[in-house]
């Protein structure tokens, strides 16, 4: 299990897409609603709700 909101940077790969913020594995009953975050195109994205960073690393 990922623990939601213990960190503000996360590394991702394309297995993991489409990103979400939480992310599958996240307990979402103490975390905020589901975002898609498009990461695609960037190559990194923060999370609107919690300010966490997504990098895709592949």
């Amino acid at each position: 299990m990922i623990e939601p909101n213990a960190q503000n940077r996360y590394e991702v790969s394309r297995a993991d897409l489409p990103l979400h913020c939480p992310m599958k594995g996240m307990s979402l009953w103490n975390s905020h609603p589901r975002v898609y975050l498009p990461i695609e195109e960037s190559g990194e994205e923060r999370c609107p709700y919690c300010g966490a960073v997504y990098v895709l690393i592949d």
